[in-house]
């Protein structure tokens, strides 16, 4: 555990100062990884849009920076692999010292790696493992830290980890069990830490999007799922990338992806009320349908 008393008696002394703008999440202060592109930005505009001061994350450090500037005055960016410790203390201290604590943390930051079982190498099934996985571990950990901090400087204060969980963490995920099997254990993860950390005030909940093809997790042309389904033979039948893309289009109710703003509305019931931890949210467009 790398030493984060300093960092902890900084957001005490700074629990009642914090950025004042208007909106749902006034007063509030968020990370995001996995913030500089893609689903992660556009849950990061919507929480800044609502009021709050916004720290992205990202292994892309110049773009996590371009974004930022192009929020605002209330954002900042740092570079950061969430797979290591090191990385994800120097993260929240960078938060403690530029905004002066963390209220929610958005653990989004997530990796595919897509194949059937004979062919899937170890080496991707354990970076899999490491992105999605254990990175939320490492990163509820040390968001933990300084949120305990907080309410204990402030009993009436409250704040949320959310991990961005997927659709497939709910049900399995034909030739892409490294991905599901993560998304599973995040969740037992989610449940894990909120029976912990609720005593702190600290709730812990998993959002599950469905499909959000328009990002580039799915739709860059080299690394996207289109094409990872494509080459895995996900979808039986499928001759090209666009069968694969037309198949996904058409399999919700709803008839399209998820986008960044529904599972930014998701992020915002989280927060607002003070009920639930532990669950695990679907936002799958009737995709997947819970009894």
């Amino acid at each position: 555990m790398i030493d984060m008393s300093f960092w902890q008696s900084i957001a005490k002394e700074r629990i009642h100062d914090r950025p004042d703008a208007p909106g749902r999440l006034k007063g509030k202060i968020a990370v995001v990884t996995g913030g500089a592109q893609g689903l992660g930005l556009g849950i990061a505009k919507i929480l800044y849009r609502e009021g709050a001061a916004i720290m992205l994350a990202d292994l892309n450090e110049q773009g996590a920076l371009a974004a930022a500037q192009a929020l605002g005055e209330r954002a900042d960016a740092v570079h950061a692999d969430v797979t290591k410790e090191e990385d994800v203390a120097a993260l929240v201290q960078k938060t403690v010292e530029r905004f002066g604590g963390i209220d929610l943390f958005v653990s989004n930051a997530g990796i595919v790696r897509s194949g059937p079982l004979d062919k899937l190498e170890k080496e991707d099934f354990d970076l899999v493992t490491s992105v999605n996985y254990s990175a939320f571990f490492i990163c509820a950990k040390y968001a933990s830290v300084i949120m305990t901090a907080q309410h204990e400087a402030d009993p009436a204060w409250s704040g949320d980890i959310v991990t961005i969980n997927s659709k497939s963490g709910l049900i399995g995920s034909s030739r892409n069990f490294a991905y599901a099997g993560s998304k599973f254990g995040a969740i037992g993860l989610v449940q894990s830490f909120a029976m912990e950390l609720y005593p702190r005030r600290i709730k812990v909940n998993a959002v599950c999007p469905g499909d959000y093809l328009e990002g580039p997790l799915w739709s860059d042309p080299e690394k996207g799922l289109f094409r990872q389904y494509f080459l895995a033979g996900k979808v039986p039948g499928a001759k090209s990338v666009d069968e694969v893309k037309y198949y996904y289009e058409h399999r919700t109710p709803m008839g399209r992806g998820c986008l960044p703003e529904d599972v930014a509305c998701a992020i915002l019931y989280v927060v607002e009320q003070q009920y639930e931890t532990g669950q695990a949210i679907p936002v799958t467009g009737g995709q997947i349908m819970l009894a």
